[in-house]
C-alpha cells in the first residue's frame, strides 16, 4: 500500500490517451472528464465494455481536481462504489508522512459526519493529488482517453432516429457508439441531441416548491449601502451588476443562474506562493459596491472567502458572502453561450478575483486590519502548474438541467414523494449562490436566490432523473445535468453525488446493451442488483 502511496506522491500517472476514429464502434462513450465522467468510465470497462472517455480540456477530475478541495458532503456514509474508493485512496495517500511537505501530518476535519475518518476516507485534499489519483485509477482501468477535443455543439451529433449514433468534434474527429454517458458540467451533448433542457428556476408553482423563483435575501441580510455611483445621486446610474429593481415577484421563475467562481489554492508558505499581482486592466470602479459594503458595516471585518483548511497548509478559498468570489450576475449566458463567449465569460470571472483578491490586500479603502489578514495570501505555486497556478476550471454550479419524465423537486428532498428506483442518495442541503443583486422600493440593495436549508432526511436520486424522455434519445444517460428543479439541483449538484450517479450510468449503459433494450426500459430490479454488488448505497 505505501508503495503504492509513495509511487502517487512523485509520479503523474499517464492515462492512455488515443488517436481514436470513428472506424471503431465503442460499446459506451463518455463526454465530459468530470469526476463523475471519469468514475462512469471505469465502470464502463469494469463491466467488460469498450469504452472511450473524451474530455474538452487538457485535465481529468472536474471540479475535484480543479480547486474544490472542501469536498461537499454531509454523511460520509451514504456514498459508496468507486466514489468511495476515490475518497479512501485520498485517505490512503494522507497517512504516509511523505506527503506531508509543508507541515506534520494531522487529521483534517472536512464537511463530513465523523464517521468519515471511521470509514478510512478523507474529504479535504489537494487539487493535484486529486487529479494524481483520477489519472491511476483510471490508467489501472486501462481506460482510453482523448483529450482536448470539444464536441460541435451545431452539427456534431448524428442521430438515427431517437438514437445517437455518432459524435463529432471541432477538429473533425468522430466516434461511433451504442451507449452514450454526458457528463458535463454544461450538459452540452444532451442539448445538441435534442433532449428537453431548462436553464434558470421554476416558479414555485410549476412544481408545488417553496424555494424556487426569485428569493430575495433568503440566505444573507442584503447589502445596506447606497447603490448609486455618486452616491445619493440617482441620475448617475446603479453600480455594477445591480439591476433597478427584483425583475418579478417572489416565487416567480426567471432565467437566473447561481453565481460562478474559481475555487482558489492558496497558501501563505512563502517558499510554496506565488503572490497575485495587480491585474493590468484594474479598475476599482468595480470593486465600489466591495468599498460601500465595508463602510456600510462595522461588524463587516473578514468574511470575504472562505479559508477551508486542506493539507500542507493550503486553503481551498471559496465565496463567502453577498460581495465575496462569486461574480454575481454574471452567470446567466454562460450556458447557451458558445465556446468562445464562455472563454470570456471566465476571462471576467478571473479578472474579478484576482482584482478583488489585489484589492483587499493592498487598496486604501479597505481597513488595514482587513489588508493585514489578507495579506499573506497566494497561489500555491505547486498546483495547477501548467496553467500559471489558477484552476484550469471555472465552477459551473449550475447551467442546463434536463426535463425528463421524472423530475427531482423539493417535493422529493423534503421526503415528500416516493423514490422506488433510487440509483444514489443525496444528504447535503439545498444549497444556492446568490444569483442577483437588485434594488428594492427603499433604494436599498438586496441580494437574490441565496439558499441553505437542510434536508429532514437523505433521499434517494430516482433512475428516472438521469435518462431523457424515450422520444428524444434511448441510449444517453445524463448524470450530472440531471432531471431536477433548481431548488432539488441545489443538493444533487455535489462532486460525491455526480461520481456515484457516473457510476450507476455507466452500469446502466452496460445493462442495456447486454439486455438489448434502451435506457429507458433498463429493469431496475438488476440495476439495483448490480449497484449493490458494486458496493454503491442507494437508499
Amino acid at each position: 500500500m505505501f508503495y503504492k502511496i509513495f509511487i502517487l506522491a512523485l509520479t503523474f500517472m499517464n492515462v492512455l490517451q488515443i488517436d481514436a476514429t470513428a472506424d471503431e464502434i465503442y460499446d459506451v462513450i463518455v463526454y465530459g472528464g468530470t469526476s463523475s465522467g471519469v468514475i462512469a468510465s471505469i465502470q464502463a470497462v469494469k463491466m467488460g465494455k469498450s469504452t472511450l472517455l473524451i474530455e474538452p480540456g487538457n485535465h481529468l477530475g472536474g471540479m475535484t481536481s480543479s480547486g474544490l478541495s472542501w469536498v461537499d458532503v454531509q454523511h460520509a456514509g451514504e456514498v459508496g462504489g468507486l466514489a468511495k474508493e476515490f475518497f479512501n485512496r485520498v485517505w490512503m495517500f494522507y497517512q504516509d508522512d511523505t506527503a506531508w511537505k509543508y507541515e506534520a501530518k494531522h487529521e483534517i476535519d472536512g464537511q463530513a459526519s465523523s464517521d468519515a475518518f471511521k470509514n478510512e476516507t478523507m474529504w479535504v485534499l489537494e487539487p493535484h493529488v486529486a487529479e494524481n489519483i483520477f489519472n491511476s485509477m483510471v490508467a489501472e482501468a486501462n481506460v482510453p482517453v482523448v483529450l482536448g477535443e470539444r464536441l460541435d455543439r451545431l452539427h456534431g451529433v448524428k442521430k438515427n432516429g431517437n438514437r445517437i449514433n455518432t459524435i463529432v468534434m471541432e477538429s473533425g474527429k468522430s466516434f461511433q457508439g451504442r451507449m452514450f454517458i454526458d457528463a458535463s458540467y454544461e450538459g452540452d451533448l444532451m442539448a445538441s441531441a435534442g433532449v428537453s433542457y431548462i436553464v434558470g428556476r421554476e416558479s414555485n408553482s410549476q412544481y408545488g416548491e417553496t424555494l424556487n423563483g426569485i428569493h430575495p435575501d433568503s440566505l444573507h441580510l442584503g447589502l445596506l449601502i447606497n447603490p448609486y455611483v455618486i452616491k445619493g445621486d440617482p441620475t448617475s446610474g446603479l453600480l455594477s451588476r445591480i439591476s433597478p429593481n427584483s425583475e418579478g415577484n417572489p416565487g416567480d421563475g426567471d432565467k437566473g443562474v447561481p453565481a460562478y467562481c474559481y475555487r482558489l489554492c492558496l497558501t501563505k508558505i512563502p517558499s510554496n506562493r506565488i503572490m497575485i499581482k495587480k491585474p493590468v486592466s484594474y479598475n476599482d470602479q468595480k470593486y465600489k459596491i466591495l468599498f460601500r459594503y465595508l463602510e456600510s458595516s462595522a461588524n463587516i471585518n473578514k468574511n470575504f472567502f472562505t479559508l477551508n483548511f486542506i493539507p500542507n497548509q493550503k486553503i481551498d478559498a471559496n465565496n463567502n458572502g453577498p460581495v465575496s468570489m462569486d461574480y454575481v450576475g454574471m452567470s446567466w449566458n454562460y450556458a447557451e453561450a458558445g465556446y468562445n463567449e464562455r472563454k470570456r465569460i471566465a476571462n471576467r470571472h478571473k479578472k474579478w478575483q484576482k482584482g478583488l483578491i489585489w484589492t483587499l490586500q493592498n487598496h486604501p479603502r479597505i481597513p488595514q486590519n482587513v489588508r493585514d489578514f489578507y495579506a499573506p495570501w497566494g497561489l500555491a505555486k505547486d498546483e495547477f502548474t501548467d496553467n500559471n497556478h489558477w484552476p484550469p476550471l471555472l465552477y459551473i454550479r449550475e447551467a442546463r438541467r434536463m426535463i425528463s419524465d421524472v423530475v427531482i423537486t423539493e417535493l422529493t428532498a423534503r421526503g415528500q414523494s416516493q423514490v422506488n428506483d433510487g440509483i444514489a442518495m443525496c444528504t447535503y442541503p439545498m444549497d444556492s449562490h446568490v444569483i442577483k443583486y437588485f434594488l428594492d422600493g427603499t433604494k436599498v440593495v438586496r441580494s437574490d436566490g441565496g439558499m441553505y436549508t437542510l434536508l429532514p432526511n437523505p433521499f434517494s436520486i430516482s433512475y428516472g432523473a438521469i435518462v431523457p424522455k424515450q422520444l428524444e434519445c434511448e441510449n444517453l444517460l445524463v448524470p450530472v445535468c440531471v432531471s431536477a428543479s433548481h431548488v432539488a439541483f441545489g443538493t444533487i449538484r455535489t462532486e460525491p453525488v455526480i461520481m456515484v450517479l457516473g457510476q450507476s450510468a455507466a452500469t446502466a449503459a452496460c445493462l442495456a446493451i447486454d439486455l438489448g433494450v434502451v435506457v429507458q426500459d433498463v429493469p431496475y430490479d438488476s440495476l439495483r442488483e448490480q449497484l449493490l454488488a458494486d458496493n454503491q448505497v442507494i437508499n
